[in-house]
């Protein structure tokens, strides 16, 4: 090949790349503009899908999510497990011989009902004893009070005969008193649970007879964190439901709160009464109970946006397509979303894909929306034709 042919193919070569390094070159604009060379050469070079900024430089597209804002801590769920309102042992008050069980389980008995009967006989011997001495004691103090006015007796002797009739009235008392406790009474009104003895066998003062368990409503005891302890109230209205009952929903209000948070789990026990209709609850049955709080209203953000500092986390925010970086205080994380303390607004654009090309003032591309050929105070781009 003759030398001018290789001069003009290295010419050409060199022309197709100085084309190639002004067009997508970023900076090529600004060194033709110190050197002296600028309208001609950079006016024909096309606007990117991107739009520019204003030093020519390619504007980078972001991906932005609108702010949102959501609630935390305004509800409360947690498990409990319930217990009759309340529940009882019964036990004798002497010992004996079981004659007669008046109930079986599940009998509903009201308090002061005989559930059951001890042997008798010789509690019933002394009081008819007692009532007799009683009788005879009477009958001597009348003697005593008639014979007085003759004074045939003194008033010393109708003194004691009337001190003999008040002891015979006690020792009747605790006869009688000690005949009715070999009936075995229920001392509250509820359900009898099932009979741990039956009739022919000899008790004590500490065998158990029966349980009884009012639960026309039922108590769920359960813990909250810390942080809920001054929100809830006695009287605040829940609802629970019955991990044996799904789809039934129960209503009650607080009925106790401890008076301490326990510190080893950083909580605090909270009592529930919770309505049993129909006697469909029972005790020891496990509960989810739900409380409402006011709550916090904070604003939400996509989880992506969350960007990291040296002072920090931050998000970038859009205003004009331009960008702002925003400091922010986490205050919970979801799966969805993240709740942050920020000056956000619902509605305000922050970038969630492309953040890394964003940086503070500088303009950006919203994807899905119109290239800009302008940002503030700078001017429209000239074409060839505007040369002047």
């Amino acid at each position: 090949m003759k030398v001018w042919k290789q001069l003009v193919l290295v010419v050409v070569v060199l022309a197709i790349a100085g084309a190639g390094w002004l067009y997508f070159f970023p900076g090529a604009s600004n060194l033709f503009k110190k050197a002296g060379v600028d309208k001609v050469l950079t006016a024909d070079k096309p606007a990117t899908s991107g739009g520019q900024g204003r030093s020519g430089q390619v504007a980078p597209i972001v991906v932005v999510r609108a702010a949102d804002e959501a609630k935390i801590n305004d509800k409360l769920s947690a498990i409990g497990t319930g217990k009759a309102k309340s529940s009882v042992s019964v036990t004798p008050f002497a010992a004996g011989r079981m004659n007669e069980i008046l109930v079986t389980s599940g009998t509903k008995v009201e308090a002061g009902d005989v559930i059951a009967r001890l042997d008798a006989e010789a509690e019933a011997i002394a009081a008819d004893k007692a009532r007799t001495m009683l009788k005879d004691a009477q009958t001597k103090l009348k003697r005593a009070e008639n014979l007085s006015t003759t004074n045939t007796v003194s008033a010393v002797q109708v003194s004691d005969a009337g001190l003999a009739v008040d002891n015979a009235g006690l020792d009747v008392r605790e006869a009688e008193l000690a005949l009715d406790r070999r009936d075995i009474k229920a001392p509250i009104g509820g359900i009898v649970g099932i009979l741990p003895v039956s009739a022919g066998n000899y008790i004590t003062t500490t065998t158990q007879i029966a349980t009884i368990a009012d639960r026309s409503d039922v108590l769920v005891d359960f813990w909250v964190p810390e942080r809920f302890a001054p929100a809830v109230k006695v009287g605040a209205a829940v609802t629970a439901t019955s991990v044996a009952r799904p789809g039934e929903t129960f209503n009650g209000t607080i009925s106790s709160i401890d008076n301490r948070v326990d510190p080893d789990s950083r909580t605090l026990q909270v009592q529930a009464k919770i309505t049993n209709p129909n006697d469909a609850l029972r005790e020891g049955m496990a509960f989810q109970v739900t409380m409402g709080f006011a709550g916090e209203t904070y604003p939400t953000v996509d989880p992506l946006a969350i960007q990291w500092g040296t002072d920090g986390a931050y998000v970038w925010k859009i205003v004009d397509n331009k960008a702002q970086r925003v400091s922010v205080r986490i205050m919970q994380r979801n799966t969805a979303y993240v709740l942050v303390n920020a000056e956000i607004k619902p509605g305000d654009l922050i970038v969630a894909e492309g953040v890394q090309a964003v940086r503070q003032g500088g303009t950006v591309q919203i994807k899905g929306q119109p290239a800009s050929q302008t940002d503030s105070g700078s001017k429209p781009l000239a074409s060839v034709g505007e040369q002047g």
